[in-house]
């Protein structure tokens, strides 16, 4: 089986990828872009990482494209993605485990106050908050999928109380008025994009925390900092934004409410990931059924 890796990736992590792909599933042939060009008819697969639009257009034989990242909007992005090859997105358990710890760090600081704490300390101060315990708190999940559940696993047995919310489960709006922290877990499609917005906002209760770890798309910016400008809510983690790396100047980066990270949540580990791509393309070489495919329509 010959197979594609291609992406915006820099060659150090080209190369890790290769090996790890090669020694997940040693009897394929990998080809770079080159490769692909100079022979597009022997491309089989595509295993790719947010590829430059057009990379796959032209390839005649090609039976699976499978991403190495669980988001799939820039992908599906390219309008020369060719139509009718199917496409599988990356549900790594590793990958699912590292978003949950990041969303129960989060919570938990949230809990103990522990982001107040860190800004006492740039400022001098000591000063102690009461102590709320985990079942004080109420915490909604955007997203049930592999993340989203294994955020829930994690939070309900340390006491939280968990809701969890899917794009076209039940309504959104009683559920935000209950929730003390929402985490965003979901998928970014057109019905999402800016869903955290300033209506969004104002049907939590005062006081709550925001903590995104999907897109920076579902973010109205603006919005959100109106509304930890007014102390509607009281912080807001942020993994993700609309230009990444974060632009020097941004509010985001000095605003007293706000905590960033650099797209840090989940990183995908090539080491358990290119065995779960090894699955989907032994699945697509013997015509078997291929895990997580994407809807196309749903944009996930």
């Amino acid at each position: 089986m010959k197979v594609l890796l291609c992406g915006d990736m820099d060659v150090a992590e080209t190369a890790q990828w290769h090996d790890a792909l090669a020694a997940a599933l040693p009897e394929a042939r990998w080809l770079d872009m080159a490769a692909a060009r100079a022979r597009p008819a022997e491309v089989q697969a595509a295993v790719v990482a947010n590829p430059p639009p057009g990379s796959l257009q032209g390839l005649p034989h090609l039976r699976l494209i499978q991403s190495l990242w669980a988001g799939v909007d820039r992908l599906l992005a390219d309008a020369t993605l060719p139509a009718g090859v199917p496409i599988a997105r990356m549900v790594d358990p590793a990958m699912s485990a590292a978003m949950a710890e990041t969303a129960l760090w989060a919570v938990l600081s949230l809990q103990r106050d522990f982001f107040v704490y860190a800004q006492q300390q740039r400022q001098g101060v000591w000063l102690q908050h009461a102590q709320r315990r985990a079942d004080d708190l109420r915490v909604l999940v955007l997203g049930q999928g592999a993340m989203g559940r294994a955020t829930v696993d994690r939070l309900v047995p340390l006491g939280y109380r968990v809701m969890g919310w899917r794009r076209d489960g039940s309504a959104l709006a009683p559920l935000l008025a209950q929730a003390d922290i929402v985490i965003n877990l979901l998928p970014l499609t057109p019905e999402t994009r800016g869903l955290l917005d300033a209506r969004f906002f104002a049907a939590l209760p005062a006081g709550a925390a925001v903590v995104n770890l999907a897109r920076g798309a579902h973010v109205v910016d603006a919005d959100l900092l109106a509304a930890l400008d007014v102390g509607h809510l009281r912080h807001a983690v942020l993994d993700v934004f609309h230009t990444e790396p974060l632009p020097a100047g941004h509010p985001y980066w000095t605003h007293p409410r706000v905590t960033v990270l650099p797209h840090a949540a989940a990183a995908t580990d090539p080491r358990s990931a290119a065995v779960v791509a090894a699955v989907n393309l032994r699945a697509a070489r013997d015509g078997r059924p291929i895990a997580h495919l994407v809807d196309r329509q749903r944009s996930y």
